[in-house]
């Protein structure tokens, strides 16, 4: 399936009710293609941990516009099944097939004095950016370093 409109009619068949029933919580599930647009978006939430996930957001059963109460999981295993050859795989199937590369291995602490960035906060959050440290915008950003700040003191 490559659209989430599809999954959503694939589930007014199975389930009964109309597509827009079911859009809400098939839009979830490929939600990661605003960021992604291959297949392995999939890797954020098609996976036994995204089906709890999706009913922690959409609950335990959504009411179908036929009157039936319709589990989530159920909708969400049909998604997943239908995207990935019929099986459901766990979050670590996903995981164990990233290629590792270096910048995610070892991590550091910055030994910047204070609790503001030097000289002017643009000049650091354009440097941050250029180096792909943060795709935040300088005052979410500036928000962010804040709030890092008060949880360290």
């Amino acid at each position: 399936m490559a659209h989430p409109l599809h999954h959503a009619e694939s589930s007014a068949q199975k389930f009964g009710g109309v597509p827009s029933d079911y859009q809400s919580v098939h839009d979830w599930f490929d939600a990661s293609k605003e960021h992604l647009a291959l297949f392995t978006h999939r890797a954020m939430r098609h996976h036994a941990q995204g089906l709890f996930e999706a009913q922690r957001v959409f609950g335990l059963t959504l009411t179908n516009s036929a009157g039936r109460d319709i589990p989530v999981r159920w909708i969400g295993e049909q998604h997943i099944r239908e995207d990935c050859q019929g099986r459901i795989p766990s979050m670590a199937d996903w995981l164990r097939r990233i290629q590792p590369e270096p910048w995610m291995a070892n991590g550091h602490i910055d030994r910047h004095a204070g609790d503001e960035p030097c000289g002017d906060p643009r000049v650091a959050w354009a440097s941050e950016v250029a180096a792909g440290r943060t795709v935040l915008g300088l005052k979410d950003w500036m928000a962010a370093r804040a709030t890092q700040a008060t949880q360290s003191a």
